[in-house]
């Protein structure tokens, strides 16, 4: 009969139970403990902070695990036969995989262990290697490994060896196995969406990408109901397809981490063209907070995404100004419209405080209703026209600098050229 405890504490405290020896005692405790396992020597991201809600939590962007290689196989000293090397733990990216919560489910112990050398035998005297446990994961994911090291898988088929196999019995270790690698390894996800939707709470994000996808974020007059980043699928006629996420909206001081800004605000960082929603009416978080106005929104949200970095403000954009079917005669529509084409010279209408050091060229503009689908046909062909010219001057960007080094090398005499190749 098995019996089931809340705790060690509560396990030992039985005092039901009768051991025979202290050494039993330490034989149970032993058997308890072995599937616990030690993540701190992993360095978490500082938005990272309480693991016992990465199985709560129903979007998952940061997932511990404990990767072990592989034993070694024994060796066979009285034939000199070598044992297998034990198989890695090794990560591939995969675009089908598209979140660690797959992950998770396949390994719900986050514990993940490759394949034992095979024993020499004097049958085989050279030991099979261990079977390698091969992990798919989303692309995007960055791989923290111990002492600090990052490996970023951003393409798909990309991989990282994340644990080594202990090597074989052999003659150089009594042909004994070595066990393999047991490293705390982190999978932080980036997502790789091509379009980022930025904006203060409440400014009508998840209503855009429920009216240009089949997504189903859930929707409310209130702030911050979109908790986690939300991905959808925007198609064209021709067959074309653009995925947007949605991110929770920001609050003044999300590049310090106020409302969890920088565990938000890092999904930005890899989408190709971020788009702006701006609700036209004024904003205010809660009583706590002034109100603003949507121009002072606008400055904030830019001082934000200009304060965490990464290149956010040099990123292709476009403002969509959001919730016109409040404005009945267009009025707040158009000041606010003057305001934003008139930069910079308008900032002078508002207080230094709200003065970004650098502004963003928004490729395009629009008015919208995303309740009532307003403009947001128009607004979706926007999005596949700048994402076209940001891939046709990614591309003529590299084609540049290939030209460029190979020029540099033309212009090379044979003695340079000779001493360059073997620098």
């Amino acid at each position: 009969m098995s019996i089931k405890f809340k705790s060690m504490a509560t396990f030992l405290s039985r005092k039901s139970l009768s051991y025979s020896s202290a050494s039993s005692v330490n034989k149970i405790i032993c058997l308890c403990q072995c599937h616990f396992y030690d993540f701190k020597s992993v360095s978490f991201p500082q938005y990272y902070s309480d693991d016992s809600k990465v199985r709560s939590s129903s979007f998952i962007d940061y997932l511990p695990l404990q990767a072990i290689g592989g034993a070694g196989g024994q060796g066979l000293p009285k034939y000199g036969g070598f044992g297998g090397d034990g198989g890695q733990v090794i990560f591939v990216a995969n675009k089908k995989i598209l979140t660690l919560r797959q992950v998770l489910q396949k390994f719900p112990r986050q514990f993940c262990k490759a394949g034992t050398g095979e024993n020499s035998d004097r049958f085989h005297l050279l030991g099979e290697r261990g079977e390698n446990l091969t992990i798919e994961v989303p692309v995007g994911v960055i791989v923290h490994l111990p002492n600090g090291k990052k490996v970023d898988l951003d393409q798909n088929g990309d991989i990282c060896i994340a644990a080594e196999g202990g090597s074989g019995g052999n003659d150089k270790t009594n042909f004994l196995g070595i066990r393999g690698e047991n490293n705390s390894i982190g999978l932080e996800l980036k997502l790789l969406a091509d379009v980022g939707l930025v904006g203060f709470p409440n400014a009508g994000k998840s209503t855009f990408l429920k009216a240009i996808s089949k997504a189903k974020p859930k929707i409310g007059a209130y702030p911050f109901t979109t908790l986690s980043p939300q991905l959808g699928i925007m198609e064209y006629e021709d067959g074309r397809k653009i995925t947007v996420a949605d991110l929770p909206g920001l609050i003044e001081g999300a590049h310090q981490n106020f409302g969890m800004g920088i565990k938000f605000l890092r999904h930005a960082e890899r989408n190709k063209i971020l788009l702006y929603m701006l609700d036209i009416n004024p904003f205010q978080l809660s009583f706590k907070y002034p109100e603003r106005s949507a121009f002072e929104t606008l400055l904030i949200l830019i001082q934000e995404l200009e304060e965490y970095g990464h290149g956010m403000l040099d990123k292709p954009s476009i403002l969509a100004l959001n919730k016109i079917d409040t404005d009945s005669d267009f009025t707040k529509t158009k000041d606010l419209l003057n305001l934003i084409k008139n930069l910079p010279d308008s900032l002078s209408d508002v207080r230094e405080e709200f003065h970004p050091k650098r502004l963003p060229v928004f490729d395009d503009i629009f008015t919208i209703s995303a309740m009532k689908g307003e403009n947001t046909l128009q607004l979706k062909e926007s999005i596949r026209r700048v994402m076209d010219d940001y891939a046709e001057k990614k591309i003529i960007a590299e084609m540049e600098a290939k030209n460029s080094l190979l020029k540099s090398s033309d212009d090379l005499n044979p003695t340079e050229k000779i001493k360059s190749v073997l620098v």
